[in-house]
């Protein structure tokens, strides 16, 4: 199919774009390059622009013709969005009606949309099914919440077809060391970790650390990034085999503390650092865990990757990688 991937030079997306490619996708990418990068995209055509943009998306669309879209393309910083709302609603929001808009005019039939567990808010279930009431507690999860209601009215009025991927919380990094997150200033705890390993911070926090969890800690159910890609393919070819449209979990249905995490990667990279331990961080819930029943049932999704060493033994390695090529070089665009 002729896939257009918004948001395809970032992290996830660029994952994605690599395993369309290998599934013999004709793919473009448009981003603005904001937190994504040129060498990140291995396949396809990169146009450089903006959701914001409609005239561009316009052009975009009467061009190519796409069969399906991907949109990855948003701001995701719980953080950043508490302090700056609008900036996410903006981006988050505002540009998904635009490229809706597009989808609309142009009448592609398929669309994946990435999402997160943000749009549960806190709920009191520790394992959540998709069924659940969505109550986000920040700009972030309500952005998505919104961007996901709108396709799902498109959807209910046209012939669009969607999966909505509802992400966990996504690590790691392609096996052969090709790809991996490179996202300025990240807040991901495998991410910041493995920079404590790799000298680029002095040392971490640990958020809170009396909650009633088996050490104390959060849990938070970890999915390999590959793991995740896969999804997207298999969702575009589930589509594509007349599928219905699909609200879908991606995680794995298991959790790790903060501490398990941050004793994994001492052991894996043989390397200690400062832990502090400060005060609870607002609105973190004691566990999120995915229910992947749906994800397994439908797609016959299974993964290749459900392993926390694994995850942050490719974490590690990338990261070694990513500091050699900084700063000053082709890479660092």
């Amino acid at each position: 199919m002729k896939v257009l991937v918004t948001g395809g030079a970032g992290y996830i997306g660029s994952h994605v774009v690599r395993q369309l490619a290998h599934a013999g996708h004709d793919i473009v990418i448009f981003d603005n390059l904001s937190t994504g990068y040129r060498w990140a995209v291995t396949a396809g055509e990169l146009v450089v622009g903006d959701l914001a943009d409609e005239a561009a998306l316009d052009s975009l669309f009467s061009e190519h013709r796409f069969d399906a879209v991907l949109h990855f393309a948003a701001h995701i910083v719980v953080p950043e969005s508490v302090a700056n709302p609008l900036k996410y609603y903006s981006n988050n929001t505002r540009n998904t009606l635009n490229l809706l808009k597009a989808v609309e005019r142009y009448q592609v039939p398929y669309m994946v949309f990435s999402s997160t567990a943000a749009v549960y808010g806190m709920p009191e279930e520790t394992i959540l099914t998709e069924n659940l009431p969505l109550a986000p507690i920040n700009p972030y999860g309500a952005s998505k919440m919104m961007s996901e209601r709108m396709m799902m009215d498109l959807a209910a009025a046209s012939d669009l077809r969607y999966v909505i991927l509802r992400y966990f919380n996504v690590a790691g990094a392609n096996p052969d060391g090709l790809l991996g997150q490179a996202t300025p200033e990240a807040t991901h705890l495998i991410k910041v970790a493995c920079e404590c390993v790799t000298g680029q911070r002095d040392g971490m926090s640990v958020f809170g650390t009396d909650y009633e969890t088996r050490d104390g800690t959060c849990i938070r159910d970890y999915i390999h990034v590959e793991d995740l890609a896969k999804a997207h393919v298999m969702a575009l070819d589930y589509m594509a085999r007349g599928g219905d449209s699909q609200v879908l979990n991606c995680g794995y249905g298991r959790g790790f503390t903060v501490r398990e995490v941050i004793d994994v990667v001492k052991a894996e990279s043989g390397c200690d650092f400062p832990v502090t331990e400060v005060g609870r961080r607002a609105g973190d819930p004691a566990a999120l865990m995915a229910d992947n029943d749906r994800i397994k049932r439908v797609l016959g999704w299974a993964p290749d990757y459900d392993d926390l060493n694994t995850i942050v033994r490719n974490a590690l390695a990338w990261e070694k990688i990513w500091q050699a090529k900084k700063p000053g070089n082709r890479f660092n665009v």
